[in-house]
């Protein structure tokens, strides 16, 4: 299993480490700031104080990512009654090449790391020097043209993997990873999702996460990234079993009011969401401790609970010491049971009471 390596940037100069109870933990804001820079810095604050890693924005324009009489709505349309994704990516899609950047350098001096998943070429180009990991959504997966120049940048690549078949999934990390002209990505983490807004319980699939770690496990990390409805509980049962599947990575969409009308509100989660998972977390970590042995506050156990050898009759010195002579009691004085075999067959040097335990000078002098 992989851990997930994030390389240094603004927010944190040295590189981290993700690993399974300590993912990677991304909060998908995307266009729940609705078109407002400060809607946007009001998110990250959330998202921040919440624990989040990262803050997730989503980069295009609604002429580059959808057609506009051919793109049917494939959300919860009683949520966001828009059935067109044209026209709902022209409405959100308006922020400018300077707003991410002020974004950007905004996540920076709050200590979380800006993300933007990028959805043309040219969101790749301006995105890059900006983030220390590139996100492919799960619907670019085959998008060749965008794989390559993402594969050009050089950065680490997050891909979600939701609609795609594992031949399809095997076509991009061959895409990213293979051989080639341009060197291959620093990293890749691929992560299960179901791309249904939102994702009902009994299509979560969260046992994906082990096929794709036996399947691409040797080669990429694996995380996890939720579309389930907090307000169902799923929410919480799904990231914390993604976790405990070992994904490196947890994305899930970030709101500061699930109850707002939206594609990307309502299977969302908010600040009080994000902070009961990052607590979960922090207590799985101290219930899973330290990958040493600890037997220091077992000390008492050790000394009172454990067997001893104590003798079952009167024996005399000379005598030669027979199982049926003996009984295993919990004791604090004594020889231990794990000498058991030491002791049956030795000769009495000290005579021992009934009842009484026996010990090394008992039968050695």
């Amino acid at each position: 299993m992989r851990d997930f390596v994030l390389p240094p940037h603004p927010a944190d100069p040295e590189p981290r480490i993700f690993t399974a109870l300590d993912p990677f933990v991304i909060a998908e804001i995307g266009v729940n700031h609705e078109g407002s820079v400060d809607k946007a810095k009001e998110l990250i604050d959330l998202a921040a104080g919440a624990g989040a890693h990262a803050a997730k924005f989503q980069t295009y324009t609604a002429d580059k990512l959808a057609a506009k009489s051919t793109s049917p709505a494939y959300w919860d349309t009683t949520k966001e009654s828009t059935l067109s994704q044209h026209e709902l990516f022209q409405r959100f899609g308006t922020m400018g090449d300077d707003d991410y950047r002020e974004l950007a350098e905004y996540c920076s001096s709050v200590g979380v790391v800006f993300m933007s998943t990028p959805f043309d070429l040219e969101a790749v180009d301006l995105l890059t020097p900006l983030m220390p990991v590139t996100k492919i959504a799960s619907a670019d997966l085959t998008n060749v043209p965008l794989l390559r120049r993402i594969r050009a940048s050089g950065r680490p690549v997050i891909a979600s993997v939701g609609a795609a078949t594992h031949d399809e999934i095997e076509d991009a990390v061959a895409r990213l990873l293979g051989d080639g002209a341009t060197p291959p990505v620093p990293q890749l983490a691929l992560l299960h999702c179901v791309l249904n807004y939102p994702t009902p319980r009994e299509a979560a699939q969260l046992g994906q996460i082990r096929i794709l770690q036996e399947r691409f496990g040797d080669r990429v990390a694996v995380g996890y990234s939720d579309h389930v409805r907090p307000e169902d509980d799923g929410t919480m049962p799904a990231l914390e079993m993604a976790v405990l599947y070992g994904s490196v990575v947890i994305e899930k969409h970030f709101t500061d009011d699930k109850t707002k009308p939206g594609n990307d509100h309502y299977h969302a989660m908010d600040a009080a969401d994000l902070s009961r998972f990052t607590e979960r977390l922090a207590l799985y970590r101290t219930l899973n401790g330290s990958p040493e042995l600890d037997l220091g506050t077992q000390g008492a156990a050790i000394a009172n609970a454990r067997r001893r050898v104590i003798a079952a009759r009167d024996l005399a010195t000379g005598d030669t010491i027979g199982e049926a002579d003996l009984i295993a009691l919990r004791s604090n004085v004594g020889i231990e049971i794990a000498h058991w075999d030491e002791v049956v067959g030795a000769t009495v040097r000290e005579p021992v009471a009934a009842d009484a335990p026996v010990t090394w000078e008992a039968i050695r002098g």
